[in-house]
């Protein structure tokens, strides 16, 4: 008796091979491939898939779902594009550890721009205890990674110099412990502030640890470094080869007005990987990048923590100085569009411009901000069109290539890519436009970051790997979610199975809530 049987559908098994047609059975939570006749075999669910694709469950490599997934614990922008394993953790900015009370709720409050601020299930300070909050309690799988800003705050608070020998020695030993507990590596966000304070040596030092006990390396790259072009990613392969922990560049893409080609950055990894070291990365498939408000701000405004932070953007001569160093991390302060207000009085910004705001505040841009901010405790998020939409598919077609949504799930307009991503790949990237064929695009949604991770038994539809499964219809499967209307789901994806369990059924919500925190180190129970 097996607990459900897909019958008749095409089944792309993740590995980049060609389909095959047959039959997948679910016993014990785990894949059994079936071929031939299955007329006679009993199951407690049947599922007819002639006319669809069964696949692996998707893995998306870049998701700020660490707290929203709390408050949304069915997360069906995401399970609803096929995503049945999400990467959190990521851009330095992670939630554990956190052993004082005081700094976490201080770094809730610096990021909820980018993560959100919602009521929390209990107050934890490990990794262990974080991991613990996940497991039959949220749709998807979760795999984490300890940012390198908790670290930090840890050992030496939120200054903005080295730590000494001793901070750094405490802030190896809070990583190997994290590692220990369950982490599957190091995220680094070198645009956010305290994270951002770290230097290549000390990055170095961590990485060695990451290294030694197996996890990799996730950075957001330091933007602002240099010629910001080719030297904030030479600063990542440096890491890279001086550690010799594997590196994976998260949303990796041609900035808009970028003084040089997606050849040259690309040519960057390959010459990384020709040179023996261990270099991927992730792209996202819109124009449409998104984050904190406070990004825009230079790291001298953020020293000290938020507090420190709303007195620098409350005192005039501080935002003297803010109006000649702040610029639009856009292509124009026209094409940052603002959200996530929560007091009613601003609610009348929602989705509008910073350009439009600072018109209707009658302030300068920068004061405008620095109001708004101040009003919302730091909790602004923009979308603005800043990648070079022609050069993508030279990304997301790369062999070096996965997929990372960097999903940021705030305001009523957050960016597309959160409910989109991952049918854009199947439709736009593989149906419209034939850039990719459908069995490599499924192995970099699927096998690829299954493998750049280490988890032994998903990725892949093979007779015991663990359940997660999608089946969609590749004539169907679209992404509706525009800039202006982003909230909506994705069409075409009919079924989505996590550990056994039919989470998505005939594209609606089941209600269950299968999801597990998958630690290093072990099989992904």
């Amino acid at each position: 008796m097996l607990d459900l049987l897909i019958r008749g559908g095409l089944i792309i098994d993740g590995s980049g091979n060609p389909g095959f047609y047959g039959s997948v059975g679910v016993k014990d939570e785990k894949v059994v491939i079936l071929r031939g006749d299955v007329s006679n075999l009993q199951a407690r669910k049947f599922i007819d898939a002639h006319g669809k694709v069964v696949c692996p469950g998707f893995i998306d490599f870049h998701a700020h779902s660490g707290l929203m997934i709390f408050a949304d614990p069915r997360h069906e922008a995401k399970v609803r594009q096929g995503v049945t394993t999400e990467v959190i953790g990521v851009d330095g900015n992670s939630y554990a550890p956190f052993p004082d009370p005081e700094d976490f709720g201080r770094f809730l409050e610096l990021n909820s721009g980018l993560d959100g601020h919602p009521a929390l299930p209990a107050r934890w300070s490990s990794v262990a205890e974080y991991l613990s909050l996940f497991d039959r309690k949220v749709a998807v799988n979760i795999v984490y990674l300890v940012g390198n800003s908790p670290l930090r705050i840890a050992a030496l608070g939120w200054e903005s110099r080295p730590p000494t020998e001793d901070e750094l020695k405490n802030m190896r030993a809070l990583l190997r412990e994290a590692l220990e507990e369950g982490a599957w590596g190091l995220s680094t966000g070198l645009d956010y502030p305290p994270g951002s304070y770290a230097q290549t040596d000390e990055l170095v030092a961590l990485c060695t640890e990451v290294s030694k006990l197996g996890g990799i390396y996730h950075t957001h790259v330091r933007y602002r470094l240099g010629d910001r072009f080719l030297d904030p990613f030479k600063e990542a392969i440096e890491i890279g080869r001086r550690s010799g922990v594997p590196v994976h560049i998260t949303h990796f893409y041609l900035r808009v007005g970028s003084p040089g080609g997606a050849e040259r950055l690309l040519g960057l990894v390959e010459d990384g990987r020709r040179a023996g070291l261990d270099v991927t990365f992730d792209s996202y498939p819109y124009i449409y990048s998104s984050t904190r408000l406070l990004i825009v701000f230079p790291d001298w405004a953020h020293e000290g923590g938020p507090e420190r932070l709303k007195a620098v953007l409350s005192d005039p001569e501080a935002r003297a100085r803010l109006r000649k160093e702040v610029v639009p991390r856009g292509p124009s302060w026209d094409e940052m569009w603002l959200t996530n207000f929560n007091r009613p009085e601003n609610h009348r910004f929602e989705g509008k411009s910073a350009a439009e705001v600072a018109e209707l505040m009658g302030l300068p841009v920068v004061d405008a901000l620095c109001e708004l901010l101040l009003s919302e405790n730091l909790g602004l998020n923009y979308v603005t069109p800043g990648v070079d939409g022609p050069s993508l598919p030279k990304f997301i077609c790369h062999p070096l290539s996965m997929v990372g949504s960097d999903s940021v799930f705030l305001g009523e307009y957050p960016s597309p890519r959160t409910y989109g991503t991952f049918p854009l790949i199947l439709s736009a990237f593989v149906r419209e436009e034939g850039f990719l064929r459908l069995e490599e695009a499924i192995r970099k949604l699927t096998s690829f970051p299954a493998q750049r991770l280490g988890l032994p038994d998903r990725g892949l539809l093979r007779d015991g790997f663990k359940a997660d499964i999608v089946i969609f219809d590749p004539a169907k499967v679209k992404a509706p979610a525009t800039r202006t209307k982003p909230k909506q789901f994705a069409e075409g994806i009919d079924y989505v199975i996590v550990n056994g369990q039919v989470v998505i059924e005939a594209g609606r919500h089941s209600g269950a809530l299968p999801g597990r925190a998958l630690k290093r180190g072990r099989t992904s129970t």
